[in-house]
């Protein structure tokens, strides 16, 4: 039954009956603990990413790798992220497959893509709240494109470390929209500081964002969280 559903995938495509790749799903979500038939599955997932299927087949085979790939499925991953067609899925695997090389292959690819791929790979990046990344999304803040330096600022408010709260406060940007994105990331920044027990960082970053230059709701936001510090410290 599995071997037919890997060949049913090679004639999978939008709008055709999921039927027939179901068991290879079941398949999966069976694996749960089974290190052997996972990784015997992760390769025939992998081999059926490299050949030459469908789209929405390959998309269908990223999610699957999200259940059972590892490192092994990382390589092959890396190596869509600059093709418009396959990065966004290949990111929502990787995004999900734990290990220091699936957080290493989106750092690695920042130097490889560019416009909405890079933007796509910032977000990667900071949804698994890569601390070893701060440094190359700091670079990216007076990025020219004005996406990149939004979607930088927001990767590392949700990284939410002491680094990335330094690279904020040091962005100075001079675009209005830059500038209104690096509050909302430093306010993220603290609260994500301060669930991390984090208090006293939390505590100067909150204070940074209660002067008057501030909108209300900033101050209000920035009040609030100092409040709340006060009250973790009573």
């Amino acid at each position: 039954m599995l071997d037919d559903a890997f060949d049913a995938l090679k004639k999978y495509d939008w709008g055709t009956d999921r039927t027939p790749v179901a068991p290879i799903e079941a398949a999966v979500t069976a694996a749960h603990g089974k290190a052997e038939v996972r990784e015997n599955l992760e390769q025939r997932l992998l081999a059926a990413l490299q050949s030459d299927i469908s789209r929405d087949a390959k998309d269908f085979v990223c999610r699957m790798l999200t259940i059972v790939g590892g490192a092994t499925s990382v390589p092959t991953l890396a190596g869509l992220l600059a093709d418009e067609r396959h990065s966004h899925m290949a990111r929502y695997a990787l995004e999900r497959i734990p290990g220091a090389e699936a957080a290493q292959s989106l750092r690695d690819a920042l130097a490889k893509v560019n416009g909405k791929l890079k933007v796509g790979v910032i977000g990667s990046i900071g949804s698994r709240r890569d601390a070893l990344a701060v440094s190359a999304l700091a670079g990216l803040l007076k990025d020219q494109n004005a996406s990149v330096a939004r979607a930088a600022t927001t990767a590392l408010g949700n990284i939410g470390s002491v680094a990335a709260a330094k690279a904020l406060q040091e962005s100075l940007p001079s675009a209005v929209e830059t500038k209104e994105s690096v509050i909302d990331a430093e306010l993220a920044c603290a609260e994500a500081l301060l669930a991390d027990n984090k208090d006293t960082a939390a505590l100067a970053l909150y204070k940074s964002l209660s002067g008057d230059q501030q909108s209300r709701l900033v101050r209000l936001a920035a009040t609030r969280g100092m409040l709340a510090c006060a009250a973790r410290n009573t």
